[in-house]
């Protein structure tokens, strides 16, 4: 630890106003007592502003409750608390055009003090600009769940969709229907027309599902010409002429043909991989049947 000894008041007062990140001394009552830093003009504005002003005062009512709960959990705690929080514009009073156009996201590193300031106990809040960061984590978990030829989520966030669709069914018995289909001949595409023509092929397949399905419908690319639409809130009854129509128009967008087999969330389901494999042996029905057509099961 550095012998402030060294240093004049003037120097230390210099020193703190010099960090780039702002950091806020912040009594329990949430009244801004004091701020230091912020000089990182890329990421803050001036903040003395909120100096005297309690967090109601610039923050709504949901927001400032936040803050003043891990105020508190800090003080309770006795030690440092880290938290990562976003701000928004609707989260700020009072700024007008000037607040935030999108989303800023902090680490808030928040620390108790050993000596009441205003008669309060008191943190120094430490504000961490984590935006690009957070960016850059989003950006890399879209990534890793999006098909890179079809754009469509890929099998990793199709699993993850379906679990959480098959534990609102299993609380709350929410229906939910699930599509399996792929592509008649597919393999005679690649070889009589070209791999181009085949990627071509599941392309334009991915384009239908997104302009006819519904909002609240998710189709995927399961692997190969293989896609799995998860209808929410529909039984199968209901999500059958939804299956047929979609079948008709990727036929009349690629010249293709698709098979496809349809179940829904059943009472005697253990986990999602139950309906996923009656979707799946409707399917090979299907396929047995001539193809170019959806089967019920």
């Amino acid at each position: 630890m550095a012998d402030l000894s060294l240093f004049s008041n003037e120097q230390i007062a210099a020193l703190l106003s010099s960090l780039p990140d702002p950091a806020f001394i912040i009594t329990r009552a949430g009244r801004y007592a004091a701020l230091f830093g912020g000089t990182d003009t890329r990421y803050y504005h001036d903040g003395s502003s909120l100096v005297g002003k309690y967090l109601c005062d610039v923050l709504n009512e949901e927001k400032t409750a936040w803050f003043l709960a891990q105020i508190a959990i800090a003080l309770a705690a006795g030690g440092l608390h880290v938290v990562e929080y976003p701000l928004a514009a609707d989260d700020i009073k009072g700024v007008g055009g000037a607040g935030p156009v999108e989303t800023i996201w902090f680490e808030g590193r928040v620390q108790p003090l050993q000596y009441q300031v205003m008669g309060e106990d008191a943190v120094l809040w430490v504000a961490n600009n984590i935006t690009a960061s957070k960016k850059l984590e989003a950006l890399l978990r879209m990534q890793s769940e999006t098909d890179a030829l079809s754009g469509l989520p890929n099998r990793r966030k199709l699993i993850s969709s379906l679990t959480e669709h098959f534990e609102l069914f299993a609380r709350y018995k929410t229906p939910a229907s699930v599509l399996i289909f792929d592509i008649d001949h597919f393999k005679s595409i690649n070889d009589t027309r070209g791999h181009l023509a085949g990627d071509k092929t599941i392309t334009t397949t991915a384009e239908v599902c997104r302009r006819e399905l519904r909002a609240t419908d998710f189709p995927s690319r399961l692997g190969g010409d293989e896609f799995v639409v998860l209808m929410p809130h529909t039984g199968s009854i209901q999500a059958l002429p939804i299956a047929e129509r979609l079948r008709l128009r990727i036929e009349e967008q690629t010249g293709a043909t698709i098979s496809g087999g349809l179940s829904e969330m059943t009472g005697g389901d253990l986990s999602y991989e139950d309906v996923l494999k009656r979707s799946d042996d409707a399917l090979y029905r299907a396929k047995r049947d001539g193809r170019n057509r959806i089967v019920h099961r």
